[in-house]
């Protein structure tokens, strides 16, 4: 076996950043960098999925939050966005012929404005010639007669029938109930009783002829409506006559402008049209101001009847430079897709295509658009309008009670407008498996992963360009500048954040954070630099801000409410490590692990897996632990004990393996009956061959217990037990860098069960000789022979009950 194991040496427990090494006294000196720190993985990814120009190659940009993901990703489209095309304008205008389907014109970019501009400005011109000309005196002239001619008409009707009745002693007369006949005599109209008294062979020559008369007259009015529809034909047909002249100036100054672009013309010659055929929509109305020249504009109200000749600029791209670059921070389904609003109006709600809103995918169409996962995915139907609008490139407006057929009232209906857009959506790594492996669509839709890295390697070259985005993050914030302790003491901090000491955070957002912090400390002290003094009491502020519950957790183990010991000796206990995590902090809390052991069927009982406390990682480290023993101490034997592992005062889940190197030490102590020394705390997995291996927040976990030991004492035999490999991970805080340094607290570096259970117990773990034992007084052979022994007195016991057939139970 390997010599004893002994204590790291101060020097492994923290890496220092060396100011020498960095050739500067203030980051005044240093330039801006301009270049992405430590992603170049995802830099490639970025440019490979924003150059390619097919369908499907949408990104997602994922890491955790903290590493500038938003802020590369933006800024990256912007410096692409620059080069590129302008897209066009997109407007929308009226159907004349389908009303509620409004068409959609694409016009190059500035264009879109000036159609807008012109039909406003003609609307206003035809509003002053339109009436000018509908009331000059050659068109009363020219309407009077056409009227006159009418009611000459109608006149002769009349006329006509009156001297058919006039023989016969019949008048024709105008009544409240419309025209009717009666007999007359002396120019007087008979009364019933004066017809009466009439012989019956008058009556009923009478009664003859006005009957004939009568249905005559219903004949001749059977007329008047199509005399009236002539009227107005030709009425009509005279206005053309006298407004198509003007129209078509008017509209021919405008089209004159968009020859070159036929669905404007064609959209054009329909506006002409229309307006030829209601000329007399121009018309002031009751109460209306005429418009004349230079006239203030009316309100809206009275200009809605012209609502139809508006040019709805969904987006204008006057003033763009290159393609657009668009955040959707709010992406509902509306926001995304587009809306179409409405106005209430005599209780009524009513809409036109005036009311047409843009989405986020018309304002980015022909560039970028860039949506957060998170709020994406919790806006009801936004990622399925998404969806739908990429699988077939265009962007159809649509409410979502019109989507999922709740809403049955008439609206308008757009008509769909081509989608060119690069999607990019930014977000946890969690969101993009998750879609990735339960949405079909996902991985067509979205074929390029930006992959940003939580650290970074902590080489030479890394250490200058951090130097630089310490810098240039300062100058952006308008912060103090950073001498170079101060920077080095950031980059500590940096590989304290990415938990490891080989590498750099690129959670950038915790370096601007504390750089922040640090600038009001010295802002506070008085100081024109920002010194590593600054950055210590920022660190220790952030600490103690979040620190409430840590302290009342080393408060109650103070008390003695919970129980830990640190110093003595106990059989089959011993303290084991967790972390607690909480929203931007976490920290160590040693916790009381015993184990018991007793005659039984091979059986290891994880009471927080009985009780449901505990997760499945916990029960996997539980059930290794089984087949460690089983493996070595029983090979031949069956199992033959019953053993459970608890931890103490433990009233919340328990999950993760970082306690299973603990919970097998508690073990093999109960069964070979060496007491544990309490001064030491392990943390550590174990696999099935007895190797220890490395876990994660080894820092919390030491400073935890440290903390714990301080309180009760330092008696320079404490100290924590890890993995070996855990060593690169180490960044402690520099107090307990102090008491390794005086000896008062120690951290032993274990690779297996072996070297963890001497320094535990000082007895030797022993290997097996050549005769297949282990040596005699050594930690494994009391273990083996008490296993013996329990399988031994199981025999003894045990007629029926499997034992002699070599059941090991359950494990």
């Amino acid at each position: 076996m390997a010599g004893p194991i002994t204590p790291l040496k101060p020097e492994a427990l923290y890496r220092h950043c060396d100011e020498t090494e960095l050739p500067f006294q203030t980051t005044a000196e240093l330039k801006d960098i301009h270049n992405i720190v430590g992603q170049e993985r995802a830099l490639d990814a970025l440019e490979f999925g924003i150059g390619i120009r097919r369908q499907g190659y949408n990104l997602y940009a994922l890491g955790p939050g903290g590493t500038g993901k938003h802020t590369i990703a933006f800024g990256f489209l912007h410096q692409r966005a620059r080069s590129g095309p302008v897209p066009p304008d997109l407007c929308y205008v009226n159907n004349f012929d389908v009303p509620y389907k409004p068409i959609a014109l694409r016009l190059p970019a500035g264009r879109g404005s000036k159609l807008q501009a012109e039909m406003r400005s003609l609307i206003d011109d035809l509003r002053v010639a339109i009436p000018a000309l509908l009331e000059s005196e050659d068109y009363r002239n020219r309407r009077q007669l056409i009227d006159e001619a009418t009611k000459n008409q109608q006149a002769a009707v009349f006329e006509g029938l009156q001297a058919k009745a006039e023989p016969k002693g019949i008048a024709l007369l105008r009544t409240p109930m419309g025209f009717a006949f009666a007999p007359v005599r002396d120019g007087a109209a008979l009364s019933p009783e004066e017809f009466q008294k009439l012989s019956e062979a008058d009556r009923k020559r009478i009664e003859t002829d006005l009957k004939a008369l009568q249905e005559e007259l219903e004949e001749e009015l059977r007329k008047f409506p199509q005399m009236e529809r002539q009227r107005r034909d030709q009425a009509r047909e005279l206005d053309r006559q006298v407004t198509s002249a003007a129209v078509a100036n008017g509209i021919a100054s405008v089209r004159d402008h968009f020859r070159d672009l036929p669905d404007v013309v064609g959209y054009l010659d329909a506006v002409e049209k229309d307006i030829v055929d209601n000329a007399d929509a121009f018309l002031p109305s009751d109460g209306e101001t005429p418009a004349v020249p230079g006239a203030v504009r009316q309100p809206p109200a009275a200009r809605d009847r012209f609502r139809r000749y508006r040019v709805n600029l969904l987006v204008d791209h006057t003033h763009q430079v290159g393609s657009p670059v668009i955040y959707e921070d709010n992406p509902t389904m509306p926001n995304l897709v587009g809306r179409v609003e409405n106005l209430a109006e005599l209780g009524a709600l009513i809409t036109d295509f005036t009311l047409i809103k843009a989405g986020a995918l018309h304002r980015a169409n022909g560039g970028y658009l860039m949506l957060d996962a998170q709020k994406l995915l919790t806006q009801p139907y936004a990622y399925e309008a998404l969806k739908r609008a990429l699988r077939a490139r265009s962007i159809t407006i649509e409410s979502p009670g019109q989507a999922l057929s709740l809403v049955s009232t008439v609206s308008v209906e757009p008509e769909p407008v081509h989608l060119d857009v690069k999607i990019v959506i930014v977000g946890s790594r969690e969101i993009y498996y998750l879609l990735a492996s339960q949405d079909p669509e996902f991985n067509d839709l979205f074929k390029v992963a930006a992959d940003f890295d939580d650290d970074m390697p902590r080489e030479e070259d890394a250490i200058q360009a951090y130097a630089r985005l310490i810098a240039t993050i300062g100058r952006r914030e308008g912060l103090k500048t950073f001498d170079r302790g101060a920077v080095a003491r950031l980059i500590e901090q940096a590989g304290r954040i990415a938990d490891d000491n080989q590498k750099l955070t690129t959670r950038f957002g915790d370096i601007a954070d504390l750089m922040r912090e640090g600038d009001y400390w010295a802002d506070k002290a008085k100081r024109d630099v920002i010194g590593a003094d600054d950055i210590e009491t920022a660190i220790d502020q952030q600490m103690h801000r979040s620190g409430r519950i840590r302290e009342r957790s080393l408060e109650v183990i103070d008390s003695g409410i919970v129980l830990i010991d640190t110093a003595g000796s106990k059989v089959g206990q011993i303290n084991g490590l967790s972390v607690l995590s909480l929203p931007n902090f976490s920290f160590g809390k040693p916790s009381r692990i015993t184990a018991r052991v007793r005659l039984g069927r091979g059986e290891v009982i994880d009471v927080e897996r009985r009780v449901e406390l505990g997760g499945p990682t916990h029960s996997k480290g539980v059930l290794i632990l089984s087949a460690f023993l089983a493996a070595r101490y029983a090979s031949d034997q069956p199992l033959s004990l019953s053993a459970t592992l608890v931890f103490e005062q433990s009233y919340g889940g328990v999950d993760g393996d970082s306690a299973s190197s603990a919970e097998l030490y508690a073990l093999l102590s109960a069964l070979s009956e060496l007491p544990i020394d309490q001064s030491f705390a392990v943390t550590g997995s174990v696999n099935q061959f007895g190797q220890v291996q490395a876990i994660g927040g080894v820092n919390e976990k030491i400073e935890g217990y440290f903390d714990v030991c301080r309180h009760h004492g330092l008696t320079g035999k404490q100290g924590v037990l890890i993995p070996a490999s855990n060593v690169r991970h180490l960044m402690l805080r520099r107090d307990i860098i102090e008491a390794a340094r005086k000896g008062q607290f120690r951290i032993f570096p274990v690779e297996t069960i072996d070297q963890g259970i001497e320094i535990l117990t000082g007895f030797p773990a022993g290997a097996r000789e050549d005769d297949g034992k282990f040596p005699k007084g050594s930690v494994n052979r009391r273990v083996e022979d008490r296993l013996i022994a329990l399988a031994q007195q199981r025999r003894r016991f045990g007629a029926g009950d499997g034992a002699e057939t070599g059941q090991e139970g359950r494990a």
